[in-house]
C-alpha cells in the first residue's frame, strides 16, 4: 500500500519575507512565528528579511530568490489590505505563473469564522513562480498562524512533492 502524498515527510527549504514599513527583527513577530513552525516540522529555513512595501523591492527579492535551486516555498507576510502601501498582493499576483486560489478562498473563508466580514479585505493569495512555491500572508500574527497551521503546514510536503515531479 503506497503512502499519500501528505504522509510523506520531505524536508522543505524555506525563505520567509515580512512586508513592513515599520518591523524590525525584534518587533516582526509574524515573521518569527512562521519560521518557528516551519522549523518545529522540520523544514529548514534558507533566509529570512523585512522589506518596505516596495513592489519592485518584493518582485527583485522574490526573482532572487527563484534562482536558488536548493530553495522550495517562500512565505511572506504583510502588505495583502487594501491601504494605498498595501502592494504585496499586486506585485506578487503580476508574476505569478500558476495560482492556487482555494489558498486564497480558504484563508478568507477560516478568517470570516475568526473575525466576521472583515475578513473580504485580506487580499491573501498563494501561487508558482519559477518552480517555486509562494504564500502571502496577512501581517498580523493571527493570520498568519491561521494561515499557517491550518493551511500552508498541512499541504506543503503534499505541494512540494508536485512541484518536484514525485
Amino acid at each position: 500500500m503506497s503512502i499519500p502524498h501528505d504522509e510523506i515527510p520531505i524536508t522543505v527549504s524555506c525563505a520567509v519575507m515580512t512586508i513592513s514599513d515599520t518591523r524590525t527583527e525584534d518587533s516582526d513577530r509574524s515573521g518569527q512565528l512562521i519560521q518557528t513552525r516551519l522549523q518545529e516540522k522540520g523544514h529548514v529555513i534558507k533566509d529570512y528579511l523585512i522589506l518596505q512595501d516596495d513592489p519592485q523591492a518584493i518582485i527583485q527579492q522574490v526573482s532572487n530568490w527563484a534562482q536558488l535551486s536548493d530553495l522550495d516555498v517562500i512565505i511572506s507576510n504583510g502588505g495583502t489590505g487594501i491601504a494605498p502601501r498595501d502592494t504585496t498582493y499586486d506585485a506578487l499576483s503580476s508574476i505569478l505563473e500558476k495560482t492556487l486560489p482555494g489558498f486564497g478562498e480558504l484563508f478568507r473563508y477560516l478568517s470570516y469564522q475568526e473575525i466576521g466580514s472583515r475578513a473580504i479585505a485580506s487580499r491573501a493569495i498563494a501561487g508558482i513562480y519559477q518552480n517555486t512555491l509562494i504564500f502571502s500572508l496577512p501581517g498580523s500574527s493571527n493570520a498568519v498562524r491561521l494561515g499557517v497551521e491550518q493551511l500552508i503546514l498541512p499541504e506543503l510536503s503534499h505541494l512540494v512533492s508536485q512541484l518536484r515531479g514525485h
